[in-house]
């Protein structure tokens, strides 16, 4: 685990100077509310040949804006399946029910709110809307 001055470090850079937050021409995307506290984000995904590429903007707390820039980070240029991995390696720690891992790079310094329950949301809702993106609906899988 990162030490916790660096981990609220690195989740106010990326709050503050969020990556990859645009839209993406021609890609399936996927818009979330979280209404228990407001928080928004709409991820955008589209494969160039066997990897992804994806953006996102949102509004709302740090853990959410941070975690979405952070994802963003992580998976460009993964492959759908290595996304998929990273995904569920990430969620695991977000639920305590796996320490943080390397591979995860960044997105360790959100392992803290493991042990806060309502903030567990704010930091996987790009997730989840990554998620619809890739095969929620039938229109985003046209999209891809």
């Amino acid at each position: 685990m990162l030490p916790e001055a660096l981990a609220r470090e690195l989740i106010a850079a990326h709050f503050k100077r969020p990556h990859h937050a645009h839209a993406l021409p021609d890609a399936a995307s996927a818009h979330l509310e979280n209404p228990s506290c407001g928080d928004q984000v709409t991820v955008w995904v589209r494969l160039q040949g066997e990897t992804l590429e994806l953006s996102f903007e949102g509004k709302g707390c740090a853990i959410s804006q941070a975690s979405a820039s952070m994802m963003t980070d992580l998976l460009r240029g993964q492959t759908r399946q290595r996304a998929g991995e990273l995904s569920a390696a990430f969620r695991a720690m977000i639920m305590a029910q796996a320490p943080p891992s390397a591979e995860l790079g960044e997105l360790q310094a959100l392992a803290g709110v493991s042990r806060l329950h309502a903030r567990r949301k704010c930091a996987l809702l790009a997730w989840r809307a990554l998620d619809q993106a890739l095969g929620g609906s039938e229109a985003t899988q046209r999209a891809l």
